[in-house]
């Protein structure tokens, strides 16, 4: 029997991470604990904890990390709070293998915990590149304290080979978050206005804009303009924001949110859609918008164009679909516009094909021995002849 403890801290993440849990959850050969934290606990953030209830997963601990407070000092003492937090109940879950998610500051802290208590970790979606934010710090990191790889693609793959790790502990599986899309029956556009409390007009797009922790254009700056080209969409086009994460200045977007849509009739706010109303949103709106990665991961598979905006998501593979402009209003606009005469019938996903999950389980199914998995060499890559 492998002890098998995932973690979850954000709305975004469990999403990714429900077709895997529901994997492991029907292998007999699993037991498998569920570690619950930052966002999920908070009612600021839609305290998203109630979905994963919905779904009928036991939560064996609750990790209490996040101040209110969204500057960097703020940040980092929550990481410090999660790294204690999460540090007792590894002690107390005593797991095989840690399975993380992504890039998030919560998951670095459970990382940190994970490494000095001698418990593997396996790392899902490490290898990406984000230039226009310190995720790509944080996910480097995690992915050189980890010992398992599951890489969304094989361009990432081969980023985790380059850090040093050892080519056969990298699995490259593609994005859960296709399976997902797979696997979910989504709801009725009837069932969608009402659990939004609001009714879609002609057209519609879904916004999330989140903190660009490294771009030297204030992240509040950006997400004005993107509001400036919102608003000139006109008062026929239906506009629903989803607040950001608990991220530096995240709570200042939140509130420039709340204000925009207060003071609009066709437009929303709302802290958290959770997972099945986000994607079922999704699916009924014409174009997805903002700097969030599921503009690039999800929105393909379910053929919507995807305005990406500024240096968030650089770096990235995109769809056909997906739209690159930069932080200013003139250029969103242009780019809403293209969205909305674009033709995503058809387009080709990068991240996989749905089955991740499987892949995942497959290749825990073959871990005899996690703790051999500690005992890590720095795999150099091979001498070139460049100079």
């Amino acid at each position: 029997m492998l002890r098998v403890c995932l973690v979850t801290g954000s709305r975004a993440e469990y999403g990714l991470l429900r077709p895997v849990i529901a994997a492991l959850k029907a292998e007999q050969g699993m037991i498998v604990s569920l570690v619950v934290t930052a966002m999920h606990l908070s009612p600021e953030f839609g305290l998203s904890i109630g979905e994963i209830e919905a779904d009928g997963h036991r939560i064996d601990a609750r990790v209490e990390m996040l101040l209110s407070s969204d500057s960097g000092v703020g940040v980092a003492k929550s990481m410090g709070l999660g790294t204690i937090g999460l540090a007792d109940v590894f002690a107390r879950i005593a797991p095989d293998i840690i399975i993380l998610f992504g890039d998030r500051f919560e998951t670095l802290a459970a990382a940190q915990s994970a490494l000095v208590m001698r418990i593997p970790v396996a790392h899902v979606s490490g290898g990406h590149v984000t230039h226009g934010a310190f995720d790509d710090a944080i996910r480097h990191s995690i992915t050189k304290m980890s010992h398992i790889h599951f890489a969304t693609t094989e361009e990432a793959g081969l980023r985790i080979r380059q850090l040093g790790e050892d080519t056969a502990n990298i699995h490259v599986v593609g994005d859960p978050g296709i399976d997902a899309i797979r696997l979910t029956k989504r709801l009725a556009k009837p069932a969608v206005e009402e659990r939004l409390g609001f009714r879609l007009l002609s057209r519609n797009v879904l916004v999330t804009f989140h903190p660009v922790t490294l771009d030297p254009i204030p992240s509040v700056q950006q997400f004005e303009n993107l509001l400036t080209a919102l608003d000139s969409l006109g008062p026929n086009m239906g506009i629903i924001l989803t607040k950001p994460n608990a991220d530096v200045e995240g709570r200042s977007l939140g509130a420039l949110a709340e204000d925009f849509a207060a003071g609009r009739p066709n437009a929303i706010c709302r802290s958290s859609l959770g997972h099945l109303l986000y994607l079922s949103t999704m699916a009924e709106v014409d174009v997805v918008i903002g700097n969030s990665s599921s503009g690039l991961l999800e929105a393909p598979s379910l053929e919507k164009p995807a305005v990406n905006i500024g240096m968030r998501q650089s770096g990235r593979p995109r769809a056909a679909s997906v739209i690159d402009c930069p932080a200013d209003a003139r250029a969103i606009g242009d780019a809403i516009q293209r969205a909305f005469r674009l033709d995503c019938r058809g387009v080709v996903n990068p991240y996989g094909d749905g089955h991740a999950a499987e892949r995942i389980l497959a290749v825990l199914k073959m871990t005899r021995d996690p703790q051999a998995l500690l005992y890590k060499r720095f795999r150099d890559l091979p001498p070139t002849n460049s100079r």
